[in-house]
């Protein structure tokens, strides 16, 4: 009988079968993968500079399709629409395993080139 007790005792302890090591695996890569995310940029104009925690990424066309948006890490992420002329536009996003859809709308500065066009856009 002891030796009975004992072989339940080693059964109880043992590590957990593949399937439960499986189960544990996928659900940490799931939650990793959950946490990365997708900008599509709508931006006026649609020339402006993107730039993202300080790196530039490109043009806003270049992230306007949901196919080519622009692809965040997990945590939170500063990102600047600039371009010469513009007051830049600057925001924060924390993808959290979604797609989202960020417009920008840039104001011409005072005096420059992009203030004159607008004037005669008026």
């Amino acid at each position: 009988m002891a030796a009975a007790a004992a072989l339940l005792g080693a059964c109880a302890s043992a590590p957990p079968g593949p399937s439960a090591t499986v189960a544990r695996a996928r659900g940490l890569l799931e939650g990793s993968r959950s946490a990365r995310g997708n900008v599509v940029l709508r931006c006026t104009p649609r020339e402006a500079e993107v730039v993202l925690d300080g790196v530039p990424q490109g043009l806003c066309s270049d992230f306007e399709a949901a196919s080519a948006a622009l692809t965040l890490g997990e945590g939170l992420h500063s990102i600047e629409v600039r371009r010469e002329g513009y007051w830049p536009y600057t925001t924060y996003v924390e993808p959290n395993g979604a797609r989202t859809t960020l417009r920008a709308v840039l104001r011409p500065s005072s005096g420059g080139a992009a203030a004159a066009q607008a004037g005669d856009a008026k």
